[in-house]
């Protein structure tokens, strides 16, 4: 059984030399972190290992002693000026990393359920593999945290020490639809069918695309994520499952991005199932399910095809992420088709973001059917490199397209 200890407390349990985990998105264990930061210098000589997502996760590792180390998958906002190491991997494969350690310490968020077990909170990706791994895990308990139906369960058994906690749970608002947007979620929806198994990320467009699908029938979700969009398609019936081949008639999510309703609304969807990265990113998981559908987005796409989802200016934005792992899994998927959604400019109009070729690539030109931007369709699948050039003009913006085609 894990033993209760007051905040305060945890720091005493870091030593230098220790690699600890740190869950992320809506599953940071905020107080513990807070206790952590009261207490900087318990953390030299350790080295921090999270996936921290922008407008959840702002805690820089580094910044809290000189001998602090942190290693992270994504590169966010807060810290693109911290000493922070990137490190490149796809989210199947940081799954794989963080069970191959050896971790000495997992750090958690907990909810707990009416039965006096405990549930993960509303981010599951590398639950498995960190718990797996860690010699020793401390878990925040919060009991403002409504658990979710289809959280993932913890063993008492796993936890070695517990702290209470009582806050809301984090939340993101993805922002309002532009017109861009809406004209770029009515193409990538005329893409989707009846009986499609979709998959998309967070942020204005995919809002857009998941709004436009309101005349689409039994449609299927698996993904790293839920968020409010999401959750309306599967209220007005337009997302049941039904002609999933696996998880028929479960709505998989890696993770819940969105409102404080969403995370309530949770409480009593058991047919939204949380699974960790090794399932929901996993291609032979996903090659199995027919006319799978993967919607991306990215920093820029080239006249090849090959898509920069990370890299701006020579610094690093975001990270790797899960794309190619869904690009991938839609390939392989019968029927499946792998998009990436795009505004067809940046910086006001004054960057194309069709480009003669990516800073970094992210995914390649053969892990991509189709790219999106407000100006139509471009389909790559079955072309040519000749006919990809042409293909992706068209839809750049046309201020740009005879620079890009000379």
């Amino acid at each position: 059984m894990p033993r209760l200890i007051p905040a305060s407390d945890f720091p005493n349990l870091l030593q230098p030399g220790r690699r600890v985990w740190v869950s992320a998105g809506g599953n940071e264990p905020v107080a513990l972190l807070d206790a952590l930061a009261a207490r900087p210098e318990a953390a030299r000589g350790v080295t921090f290992i999270q996936f921290p997502l922008p407008g959840l996760n702002r805690f820089d590792f580094t910044a809290l002693d000189a001998e602090a180390d942190m290693i992270t998958f994504f590169m966010s906002p807060e810290l693109r000026r911290s000493r922070a190491r990137f490190l490149p991997m796809q989210m199947r494969f940081v799954f794989e990393y963080l069970r191959r350690g050896p971790l000495d310490v997992a750090l958690i968020q907990v909810a707990r359920a009416a039965d006096g077990g405990l549930v993960c909170g509303p981010n599951v990706d590398f639950m498995g593999a960190a718990l797996e791994s860690s010699s020793l895990v401390v878990a925040e308990l919060n009991v403002g945290l409504a658990p979710a139906a289809g959280g993932m369960r913890i063993d008492l058994e796993q936890v070695d020490y517990l702290v209470e906690s009582e806050r809301p749970p984090g939340t993101v608002d993805p922002g309002e639809p532009d017109e861009a947007a809406v004209r770029i979620g009515a193409h990538v929806a005329s893409l989707v069918r009846d009986g499609d198994c979709i998959q998309t990320g967070i942020g204005a467009i995919p809002m857009a695309i998941l709004g436009a699908l309101g005349d689409r029938n039994d449609l299927g979700m698996h993904g790293g994520l839920i968020d409010d969009g999401g959750m309306a398609l599967i209220e007005d019936g337009n997302v049941t499952g039904a002609c999933k081949n696996i998880d028929t008639g479960r709505h998989v999510a890696g993770m819940a991005l969105g409102s404080e309703r969403l995370h309530e609304w949770l409480a009593g969807r058991p047919d939204v199932v949380f699974a960790g990265a090794d399932h929901t990113h996993e291609l032979s998981v996903i090659s199995r399910i027919d006319n799978f559908v993967s919607v991306n987005s990215a920093v820029e796409v080239d006249l090849f095809g090959q898509v920069n989802a990370e890299v701006a200016g020579g610094r690093q934005l975001s990270g790797t992420g899960g794309a190619v792992d869904f690009m991938r899994g839609a390939r392989a998927s019968k029927g499946g088709r792998s998009i990436v959604a795009m505004n067809a400019t940046a910086r006001g109009g004054t960057v194309s973001r069709i480009v003669p070729r990516v800073e970094m690539a992210t995914a390649l030109r053969t892990d991509v059917d189709l790219v999106v931007t407000e100006f139509g369709v471009a389909e790559l699948g079955t072309r040519t490199a000749e006919e990809r050039v042409e293909a992706l003009i068209a839809i750049a913006h046309p201020d740009f397209r005879e620079e890009l085609a000379g």
